[in-house]
């Protein structure tokens, strides 16, 4: 081909106009998905199962404890059916921010243990801490309700379950025994008042009764002496 025919050509040649949209754009990023590790599934589930199966859950800051002391609180915990339960905080944190324990996520920051029972015994948790001052109380969710340091303590001051219901029923059976009393008063006091009438009427009829009696007595002798001034007379006359 003729030298000026090639640079015709090439100034000829048809260019394809690049797309409106980068290719980058159109084809999907696949991001690979990392698999979760078993222990890390376990300790998920360990995690719901303790939350779900617990009416108290405290949360409490662990400082460094020696395991000695660690193994004599855990002794003394498990007496009273309370159990310690140590979890990462990536574990603990996205459970907590899907359930309606998410209050307690500003808890859970550092290193954090778990005092755990299914029964409520915040007494006998709080007499044990006392004496281990390495871990100290930060907050609990008591009954699906969730309580500071200090309304823990609180808490632990109220009376039994028992005893309040008897209070309570004592005051409602107090209650009702002075609105019977209320609504008996006025036929009880007007039985009263006639019974009282009535030991009067009687007791004046008796006195009345009495006096005639004394009467009679007085006439008796009166005619007896008649009597013998009558016989005198005549035998006088004789």
């Amino acid at each position: 081909m003729h030298f000026e025919r090639q640079k015709l050509m090439a100034l000829t040649e048809y260019v394809a106009p690049n797309p409106a949209v980068p290719e980058t754009c159109i084809t999907p990023y696949i991001k690979a998905v990392k698999e979760e590790n078993g222990y890390a599934k376990l300790l998920r589930w360990q995690v719901a199962e303790t939350f779900q199966d617990s009416k108290m859950i405290a949360v409490c800051q662990h400082n460094f404890t020696p395991s000695e002391e660690m193994l004599l609180m855990r002794h003394r915990l498990r007496k009273h059916n309370i159990h310690v339960k140590f979890f990462p905080n990536e574990i603990v944190r996205p459970y907590l921010s899907v359930s309606k324990y998410k209050n307690l996520l500003p808890l859970f920051v550092g290193c954090n243990l778990m005092l755990v029972s299914p029964e409520i015994k915040v007494k006998e948790m709080l007499q044990i801490l006392k004496k281990v001052p390495q871990i100290n109380l930060l907050g609990a969710c008591i009954d699906n309700t969730i309580l500071s340091n200090q309304g823990v303590v609180s808490y632990s001051k109220l009376p039994a379950l028992e005893i309040t219901q008897g209070q309570v029923v004592g005051t409602l059976s107090l209650t009702a025994s002075q609105t019977c009393a209320l609504l008996q008063h006025s036929s009880v006091h007007l039985t009263a008042l006639l019974d009282q009438y009535i030991k009067q009427q009687s007791g004046g009829a008796g006195e009345t009764d009495g006096e005639a009696g004394e009467g009679q007595a007085e006439l008796g002798p009166a005619k007896s002496s008649v009597g013998l001034d009558a016989s005198s007379l005549t035998t006088s006359c004789t």
